[in-house]
């Protein structure tokens, strides 16, 4: 019973994240409303079959699908399997050529939570110009290097239109997955200094271009740099659905210059 009413807490979860009724859920998973009902009271114990059909219905991550399963009585479906892992390695392949093909722009793969897992030669030029070397085996998360006051904020001209975007897509993918993990990103993005005021200001009035740009400035280096965000297009692992990779892209021919002049100076 116990497990029945955990599943029944979190499809109603579910159905009302997505903003829907129980009609259209059931419109959707092509069951009888009151059927649904008696699901979300608990009135009624939901065959495996039944919990992938909601979960495709709500369009719930992998990792949440399995939550589902576990929570009324079954076995997960979906694995999770570390990036380094044999079975991915014509992902890895692919991931590396990703990268390689953005040079010497810069381009980086993370997590679900901005947790750096790979980047290019670019990508590392352009940190150690702003912020110096790493070490080695340092963890990286770009949403705190961006948001926080001590790492990218100093050299980061826009800071303010750059922070209000990022935080609003984080906020989006709390929403979207349902995590802690995701929600506590983003009450720590929340607590740097100046992120909760900032998102009380409006937002720029007019728009100076089709995209936002990252200016960054550094001495008497501009660089202006727009980005595009990629995802594994038929992801069967938690890990790789997970996954996303970040290009980034010159503004002006002015960052171009200065991006191509460090690689060949490598």
């Amino acid at each position: 019973m116990a497990r029945e009413h955990g599943f029944a807490t979190r499809l109603r979860e579910w159905r009302q994240r997505r903003g829907w009724s129980q009609l259209e859920l059931a419109g959707r998973a092509e069951i009888s409303q009151r059927h649904l009902s008696f699901l979300e009271l608990a009135r009624a114990a939901p065959s495996r079959d039944m919990v992938i059909r909601l979960a495709t219905s709500l369009d719930v991550p992998l990792r949440q699908h399995n939550a589902l399963l576990i929570a009324a009585g079954f076995a997960p479906v979906w694995q999770e399997t570390g990036l380094d892992a044999p079975e991915l390695a014509e992902v890895r392949h692919a991931l590396d050529y990703m990268l390689a093909q953005q040079e010497p722009f810069p381009a980086v793969a993370v997590d679900r939570h901005w947790n750096l897992l790979k980047a290019n030669a670019g990508a590392v030029r352009l940190v150690e110009f702003l912020v110096g070397p790493l070490a080695p085996d340092a963890k990286v998360n770009l949403a705190d290097a961006l948001v926080g006051p001590d790492i990218l904020r100093p050299f980061l001209v826009n800071w303010t239109d750059v922070v209000r975007y990022f935080i609003r897509s984080v906020e989006a993918d709390a929403t979207a997955d349902g995590r802690a993990e995701t929600a506590e990103l983003l009450d720590r993005l929340l607590a740097y200094e100046g992120v909760r005021p900032l998102l009380k200001t409006p937002a720029i009035e007019s728009a100076s271009g089709p995209v936002l740009p990252m200016h960054f400035r550094k001495g008497d280096v501009s660089l202006k740099l727009f980005t595009t965000i990629a995802t594994l297009g038929t992801p069967q692992d938690i890990t790789l659905q997970e996954l996303r990779i970040e290009s980034f892209f010159p503004k002006d021919a002015a960052t171009e210059k200065v991006l191509r002049d460090w690689a060949a100076q490598n």
